[in-house]
């Protein structure tokens, strides 16, 4: 099993990375396969629907989520959406998205947007037919300290997504009967 984490954040100092940080540390610690690509250190073009899909990093970045069994992705929430980054990103990677177990880790400003990741989940599961981890994490400022994860339930939230998201990719490639 091959798991992607996608951290989708740019500000430097990123809740979102952190929530992304805990997952792949704990896919270490359950010795599953893992992937952290960081979309700070990647140059990717705006996704103009056609040239843009030449560009090497994206043709590189298309693979990794091909390659994926799983994909975890790490969002900060603004404005009662996903960031443009993390839309961007799908747009340039679409057509390595199809059949994914998707798992969120959403970082916001506050309470009121946790229902704000659906509109992306929906896209991939219409789109790309991938399976949405209906567990996600939702942490806001008060779970963090500066942007260090302080809070112990959202921990364990991310430890139970990780776990969900890994029991449910692995019943997908048992062989069918």
């Amino acid at each position: 099993m091959n798991t992607l984490i996608v951290s989708c954040s740019h500000h430097p100092h990123s809740k979102s990375f952190s929530l992304a940080q805990r997952a792949f540390r704990h896919l270490q610690e359950i010795q599953v396969t893992s992937t952290f690509s960081d979309l700070t250190k990647l140059s990717l073009p705006l996704c103009d629907g056609d040239s843009a899909y030449g560009n090497p990093t994206v043709q590189s970045v298309t693979l990794q989520v091909a390659a994926a069994d799983a994909i975890f992705l790490a969002v900060p929430i603004y404005n009662y959406a996903v960031n443009a980054a993390a839309k961007n990103f799908i747009e340039l990677t679409g057509s390595g998205w199809e059949g994914k177990v998707v798992g969120f880790l959403c970082a916001a400003g506050g309470d009121a947007s946790y229902m704000s990741i659906m509109s992306l989940a929906n896209s991939l599961m219409l789109d790309f037919r991938c399976l949405v981890v209906p567990r996600f994490v939702y942490a806001t400022g008060k779970h963090f300290e500066g942007n260090h994860l302080t809070d112990p339930k959202i921990e364990e939230r991310v430890i139970q997504l990780v776990n969900e998201t890994v029991r449910i990719t692995k019943a997908l490639k048992m062989p069918s009967i």
